[in-house]
């Protein structure tokens, strides 16, 4: 990348944030006027930050052009509020103001962006392009800045639930149900990187269903925080895998993340053991689906969770095992199938489901794991899915079902980003999201 200037991209890996609302003594968003429904002159050019090269600070640039609109499905917002996230930092999202597009007015909305091509959606800039099949209209309760914290965990929550887990969301305001959606629309729409994942990888009889547990690890997120709200609304049961120093009291306490069982990150071992024993047969049924949201070893970690394998200690114990087959190719002996040849759920075992949003081991810890991740591309490449979820989740904005992760601190300006971003490297950012306010 060195030598080459670019605009902040937008990608699945590295969203962190919070799992409650934000205290009283904590910094609170500022009161937002309702957007003016008169015509705005829109300038020619705008602030911007830019990339040199990778592992330097941005660049705050002036005089670089306003993006123009291509087609009748894009809007032009200027941008607001942008939410940070910490580890890789390639998330950010924002609240702002609909300010041009072919029809309709003014509208305040969060922008969920996660194609990463088109620079015109790039966050870091003053005006950024949006496709109206991925903008959610805010509803007055809500600020620019809590609009920020939502959207692409909400996405990969959202899609690890109802795609890699298939578990169904239309007893909840009329949700989606995404795994029978996406076996409606022809194959040939998916990319060829993710249609394996969306029409191969979880057979209909292994679909999640209500009672079920999910573990979770990594549950101070705003990634599981996301999962764990939608998953509470399905009637799912969750395991929380977190520091239970700096979060224990704030997870057992909040009113929409709670979960059913809170278990210490800091012995992983302890932490598979202590999963494993609440969720036996005699406990309450095998687990069968875990989400991932910190890397690669608990990622291992978790598939021994699911898996029938003793626990082994140290520090490659989580990543041993047969090399990992590819997502639709589950273990022969549970592919029995019924006279007519279609799967029988009486006859047919059910495999185990890990989903990495920030990496998987490289190897497999037992066949009975299935591995998967989140095709994130679905949200922006297929319209029909990308509306499903907009249209869904300002229904639950606008009933409080979902609520805004926490918002720890609040900079102010483009210029300040880089300053955040130093924050969050240097572990200062912990339990909740750092906005940025742009006006």
């Amino acid at each position: 990348m060195s030598g080459v200037s670019f605009l902040r991209r937008v990608s699945l890996h590295g969203f962190r944030g919070s799992l409650s609302r934000s205290k009283s003594n904590e910094p609170q968003p500022e009161m937002d006027q309702p957007p003016s429904q008169q015509p705005l002159v829109l300038p020619k050019t705008q602030t911007v930050l830019l990339l040199h090269a990778a592992r330097q600070p941005y660049d705050l640039t002036e005089d670089y052009p306003v993006p123009e609109l291509r087609d009748d499905h894009e809007v032009l917002v200027r941008t607001r509020a942008i939410g940070l996230n910490p580890v890789d930092w390639k998330a950010p999202e924002l609240g702002g103001d609909i300010v041009h597009q072919r029809q309709s007015s003014r509208l305040k909305v969060l922008v969920i962006s996660t194609d990463y091509r088109d620079l015109r959606k790039s966050t870091y800039q003053h005006y950024v392009v949006g496709l109206d099949y991925n903008t959610v209209r805010l509803p007055p309760t809500l600020s620019y800045e809590e609009g920020s914290t939502l959207g692409v965990a909400f996405v990969a929550a959202a899609l690890s639930l109802g795609v890699c887990m298939g578990l169904d969301f239309s007893s909840i305001l009329d949700g989606p149900d995404l795994y029978t959606l996406l076996r409606q629309l022809p194959s040939d729409v998916f990319a060829a990187d993710i249609r394996d994942e969306c029409l191969n990888s979880t057979r209909s009889h292994e679909r999640a269903q209500s009672g079920d547990w999910l573990a979770v690890w990594g549950g101070s997120s705003t990634s599981a925080n996301l999962t764990i709200q939608l998953a509470r609304l399905a009637g799912l049961r969750t395991i929380a895998v977190a520091d239970t120093a700096k979060h224990g009291l704030r997870l057992t306490h909040h009113r929409s993340v709670r979960p059913d069982l809170l278990v210490d990150s800091h012995d992983p071992a302890r932490a598979v053991a202590v999963i494993r024993a609440n969720t036996n047969a005699k406990g309450g049924g095998r687990l069968r689906f875990a989400i991932d949201t910190r890397g690669k070893e608990s990622a291992g970690w978790l598939a021994q969770a699911l898996s029938g394998d003793s626990v082994q200690h140290g520090k490659d114990s989580a990543t041993t095992g047969a090399p990992p087959s590819p997502p639709g190719t589950p273990d022969e002996s549970s592919a029995a199938n019924s006279d007519d040849g279609s799967e029988s759920s009486s006859s047919l075992t059910s495999s185990a489901h890990l989903i990495g949003l920030t990496g998987l081991p490289k190897e497999r810890v037992t066949e009975c794991v299935v591995y998967h991740t989140v095709p994130i591309k679905l949200f922006h490449e297929v319209p029909a899915v990308g509306r499903a979820l907009v249209e869904w989740l300002e229904r639950l904005l606008a009933r409080g079902l979902v609520l805004p992760p926490d918002i720890i601190d609040v900079e102010r300006g483009l210029g300040s980003v880089n300053q955040g971003l130093d924050r969050m490297r240097r572990g200062e950012i912990s339990g909740g999201k750092l906005v940025v306010r742009v006006d």
